[in-house]
């Protein structure tokens, strides 16, 4: 466990828990320090930024307000900056097992290491646990590690390579636009005659050096010894094949989630999403959700969506724990100033 300023135990009680240090947990931070609440975050990896450090720390991220794009590593860097700020609690490499209620009101999260005692709690767990999906084809198993690949941890890796990546969505257009300067060769194929990447990513694939195959090409077979050498495809309505030497197979045909022992505390789920309102308040008092975990009419799971979600639920988790808080808290510089100014107060009057 690591302090802001070490003034805050961990048996203490919070205003807030946040359960995820992702980007969405990281903007909630901060705007819990903005609306002066005593805050902490748990997360079960051993770093803050959720799947951008976990799964693609060195992809560039487009549809974030103020950065035409950003590389997510950086984006986290940021983030981090602007969560820290204030004072505040973050236990990273815990993972939250269980969720309850006690007989004054309070809710316990409880970790493998010790219990977490607030007033409110904000879950911001992304989608839960990743699990790419996987192809049923001869050699995948074994290859594994050995040149087929589900996300891109480091772009290096596949300097002056043979690329082959697969699938339709943001992600492997994404890997598509960040490898094309450094790799031999990329071929890019996708099964279907639709995308459901963003039609800008499609756009700048289709004119970069990258041979797009679409649509309707399907990844048959995949051959190596000790790493793939290479891969043989299909245009699956004429029959057409083709065999390409690769060094390397992407595959980004979408993930299943698994919320884990999320689903047993008492939360309204749909399709492995948390349901909230327009509050982001969920079923269970004093517990709301933020980011790509929750779902309502009309959810967009964008970064920039989830910032404004965790807000939502910041201002009206302050609300639930003070009712005199306005939900509604005035402009982001005004509150800066007056929440150092209460920090500055609170400095000199410990230091008397």
């Amino acid at each position: 466990m690591t302090g802001g300023n070490g003034q805050y135990n961990s048996a203490d009680l919070f205003d807030i828990c946040f359960v995820g240090a992702g980007p969405v947990g990281l903007y909630g931070m901060y705007y819990a320090g903005l609306r002066m609440t005593k805050f902490k975050v748990i997360d079960m990896l051993g770093e803050v930024g959720g799947g951008l450090m976990a799964l693609y720390p060195e992809k560039y991220i487009y549809d974030v307000a103020g950065f035409p794009k950003v590389m997510a590593k950086e984006l986290t860097r940021l983030m981090e900056k602007q969560a820290t700020q204030y004072p505040h609690t973050m236990c990273l490499g815990e993972k939250v097992l269980d969720l309850r209620r006690t007989g004054d009101g309070i809710l316990e999260l409880e970790t493998e290491h010790q219990v977490h005692r607030s007033k409110t709690v904000v879950i911001c767990a992304g989608m839960g646990a990743y699990v790419p999906k996987r192809l049923d084809i001869p050699n995948l198993t074994e290859l594994e590690g050995a040149g087929v690949y589900y996300f891109v941890r480091r772009i290096e890796d596949f300097r002056d390579k043979n690329v082959l990546i697969v699938g339709g969505g943001d992600g492997a257009f994404d890997y598509s636009m960040m490898l094309a300067p450094v790799a031999r060769s990329i071929t890019h194929i996708h099964r279907n005659d639709f995308f459901s990447a963003h039609e800008d990513s499609v756009r700048k694939v289709r004119e970069s050096s990258v041979r797009l195959l679409v649509p309707f090409w399907e990844l048959k077979q995949i051959e190596g010894d000790d790493w793939v050498r290479r891969a043989t495809i299909v245009q699956s309505q004429t029959g057409e094949q083709e065999q390409l030497d690769v060094d390397a197979v992407i595959l980004n045909i979408g993930f299943l989630t698994n919320l884990g022992p999320l689903e047993e505390w008492g939360l309204a789920l749909d399709n492995n999403a948390i349901k909230v309102d327009s509050r982001m308040r969920t079923n269970i008092e004093g517990v709301y959700a933020a980011g790509d975990i929750v779902t309502y009419d009309g959810k967009l799971k964008l970064i920039s969506t989830g910032c404004g979600e965790v807000a939502v639920a910041v201002n009206n988790a302050k609300s639930f724990i003070d009712p005199r808080a306005k939900v509604s808290p005035g402009h982001s510089t005004e509150k800066h100033l007056m929440a150092k100014r209460k920090l500055k107060r609170r400095a000199e009057k410990e230091n008397e």
